[in-house]
């Protein structure tokens, strides 16, 4: 007979280290948001001068006027584009991880452990190694300069399918596939109308994941896009920080908090989805 050890409860000193911890890493991440906003906030011109950690008068709004009329409204061209990438690229790239992951979790075929292993595999290769061989790629089939040599590779996500296929494994049940086998279903019905709605957690979250990446994805972009109107936010932005010249340095400030507007309000929209979904697999 085996005896469970009791349970230990945590003591005031370990609850004090992790709460200041946990506000250090807090501090730490907000920082850099927290001088964005206070910085483009400021008079025009003003952003680098005074207190940066507090606001010293308020010039938002001609901020955006001025940042509108830099090159004729080309920066909300760059955020049109971005949410045209993240958006098709996020939305085709979760559909993708959730078949995927779902034929791995509820299906049995010859050589899926070592598939799910190669894609175990692929989580942990960095992105940026393939860009080169990408762009060597889309070259030789005539894609570059063209938006489908971002929105291609963007689709891809091997850690969406790793968590599709975890989540999948452990919220479908076998027994409601087969009630729908029974009542004439086909495979793919069953799939969008049963499944697809138990796995809303952690498609969510892979959303999400996958439009924070293309999101911040840069170098393959810079890469592939020559042409400005295609390109995307990021690119944009670095573009405009290397010409001090010809764009004045207060814009790149500006452009670069309303770049992660709709990253905050993708993540405060669907919070209450990506917090079940990241839990996905904790608990068997």
């Amino acid at each position: 007979m085996t005896l469970l050890s009791p349970r230990r409860d945590t003591t005031p000193l370990s609850r004090t280290i992790v709460m200041v911890l946990l506000a250090v890493s807090t501090v730490y991440f907000l920082f850099p948001l927290w001088w964005l906003l206070v910085a483009a906030t400021k008079p025009f011109g003003e952003q680098f001068s005074g207190n940066g950690l507090w606001f010293d008068g308020f010039g938002l709004w001609d901020n955006l006027a001025r940042l509108t009329a830099q090159g004729d409204g080309i920066f909300w061209q760059w955020m049109l584009n971005s949410l045209i990438y993240c958006g098709l690229g996020a939305a085709i790239g979760t559909l993708l991880s959730a078949m995927g992951g779902y034929a791995l979790a509820k299906y049995d075929f010859p050589g899926r452990g070592a598939l799910f292993g190669v894609i175990l595999a692929a989580v942990l290769v960095p992105k940026i190694l393939f860009t080169l061989p990408l762009y060597l790629m889309f070259s030789g089939v005539h894609l570059i300069n063209n938006p489908l040599a971002v929105l291609l590779p963007s689709i891809v996500s091997p850690f969406g399918v790793y968590l599709a296929r975890v989540f999948a494994a452990q919220s479908v049940p076998d027994e409601v596939i087969e009630a729908g086998r029974i009542d004439g279903a086909s495979e793919f019905r069953i799939f969008r109308a049963i499944s697809t709605k138990m796995m809303l957690p952690a498609l969510v979250t892979i959303f999400l994941f996958q439009f924070v990446e293309i999101w911040n994805n840069y170098l393959l972009p810079a890469m592939v896009l020559g042409d400005d109107h295609m390109q995307p936010v990021t690119v944009g932005l670095v573009g405009w920080n290397a010409s001090h010249v010809a764009v004045p340095p207060p814009l790149v400030v500006i452009g670069s908090l309303v770049s992660v507007v709709p990253l905050i309000i993708a993540f405060l929209a669907l919070q209450r989805f990506w917090r079940a979904g990241m839990t996905a697999g904790a608990v068997k």
